[in-house]
């Protein structure tokens, strides 16, 4: 079997040629994919639990990255400071395939109250029925062109253009996702698939909004944080997220979004590797700095003069062995 880099870092970091190289995972992919990964690669996953990485991981990011949540509504990003010594409890929303709301009370305390299977899948199956997409991406780049107002029947649309002020509800908030296709005389074909893309994922992301906040109600939590590869920095998806608790919440709580939204598995799983006193292993941070910080203004980081961020920034995870 011709060597690979994974294989080579291992026998560097003091696994002898002919043993057998073990890598931590976590998530479906390694138990689904364990089989061909020491078939191929001649790699074991050392399967570690899910929730606990997730967990683990959106600790440490919060405590270790002052810039790594962030609201996102209208348009705008305002990075939120964190206090270590007030982070507990709060909410943490992962949205995969779908959706585990997880309430965290410290490190290693933890409780997978609610979760709904109305998610990243559901978006990405639906889309690719209706719009014939050939990717994930694809399907969110489409959503980003698209009206959701050809498709979603709004108040106005039932009111006469008018808002129902008496509860509350403005003449463009949204009535039924898809409700036009009832009275509409046209077939799948008329519709354009960014349309469809946008009520799709507007459908999906307002739903995670209002059950989300609803689980942080009951449990008396007003910081809600949404991770998961599903948002992958997308604006609308986080506005659409973020006017929902928004709007429940009657502006009481605020959607946190994380930079490092997709990697909370993965930090998790790699940091296990203290946790369980391998071979004294010591994990090593290192926040590397843009010449240009974040600008402070009260528990908020705003963006610098120049309108950008270095998304860039990377958190440099070593292992050193002792």
């Amino acid at each position: 079997m011709p060597s690979t880099p994974i294989i080579s870092d291992c026998q560097k970091h003091g696994a002898p040629a002919g043993e057998k190289c073990t890598i931590k995972a976590t998530g479906g992919g390694a138990y689904k994919y364990a089989d061909l990964f020491k078939e191929k690669l001649g790699i074991c996953l050392d399967k570690e639990d899910e929730m606990d990485c997730l967990v683990a991981g959106s600790n440490f990011l919060l405590k270790a990255v002052h810039t790594e949540a962030f609201t996102y509504m209208d348009g705008q990003k305002e990075f939120v400071q964190i206090d270590h010594d007030d982070l507990y409890p709060y909410m943490l929303v992962n949205i995969g395939s779908g959706v585990s709301m997880i309430k965290v009370d410290g490190p290693g305390k933890f409780e997978r109250v609610s979760g709904t299977n109305v998610g990243g899948g559901t978006f990405w199956g639906l889309g690719r029925l209706l719009t014939k997409c050939k990717s994930f991406d694809e399907l969110l780049e489409l959503s980003h062109r698209g009206n959701n107002r050809v498709i979603d029947m709004l108040v106005g649309d039932i009111y006469g253009g008018m808002d129902y002020t008496k509860i509350g509800l403005s003449s463009t908030t949204i009535a039924s996702s898809f409700g036009k296709a009832i009275s509409d005389n046209k077939e799948l074909e008329d519709y354009k698939p960014e349309d469809i893309s946008r009520s799709l994922l507007r459908m999906i992301s307002n739903n995670i909004g209002q059950i989300s906040y609803l689980n942080a109600l009951r449990f008396g939590l007003k910081r809600i944080f949404f991770a998961g590869f599903f948002i992958r920095g997308h604006a609308y998806t986080m506005d659409t997220i973020a006017v929902a608790v928004h709007f429940w919440s009657k502006g009481e709580a605020k959607a946190m979004f994380l930079k490092h939204e997709g990697f909370l598995g993965a930090l998790g799983s790699f940091m296990s590797y203290e946790k369980h006193g391998f071979l004294n292993l010591k994990v090593h941070q290192l926040v590397q700095q843009s010449p240009v910080d974040a600008y402070h203004g009260g528990d908020k980081i705003h963006d610098p003069p120049n309108g950008e961020l270095n998304e860039n920034r990377s958190i440099d995870c070593s292992i050193c062995l002792s």
